[in-house]
């Protein structure tokens, strides 16, 4: 058999020597985790129960002067808990005299009317309403 230049006879001698395949294998082998449980972690740190407010609803909920309290704030996710378990995607969530509206798959808070500056008392875009 001829042998290719630099001295090697085969490719997986080549392999062996410039790829390390013996030391990925290895590695491959010592990593006991499975992509299952790789994703799984990975869901579970993405997808946390807590819901978001996004930057426009941060504005609102600022110019109105509204601040939630921590049972205020827990009705919400409530909420938002309910909207998700009928399916709705855009949900018009209300609570006290306050109306959000939230993407529900995302469990981010798009917007905050305070209910004095609703004058219409219209909301588009949405396929479900919650009252908590």
């Amino acid at each position: 058999m001829n042998k290719i230049s630099n001295q090697f006879a085969s490719i997986e001698q080549v392999t062996d020597q410039y790829l390390n395949r013996k030391s990925t294998e290895a590695s491959y082998s010592e990593s006991s985790i499975s992509f299952e449980e790789i994703l799984k972690q990975k869901q579970d740190v993405t997808g946390s129960s807590e819901l978001k407010f996004s930057k426009h609803a941060s504005m609102r909920l600022n110019d109105r002067h509204i601040n939630l309290s921590q049972e205020q704030n827990e009705r919400l996710e409530n909420g938002v808990l309910k909207a998700s378990a009928k399916g709705i995607n855009e949900s018009l969530v209300i609570l006290d005299s306050l109306a959000f509206i939230v993407n529900v798959p995302n469990r981010t808070v798009v917007t905050a009317i305070d209910q004095s500056e609703s004058n219409d008392n219209i909301f588009t875009n949405i396929d479900g309403a919650v009252i908590v």
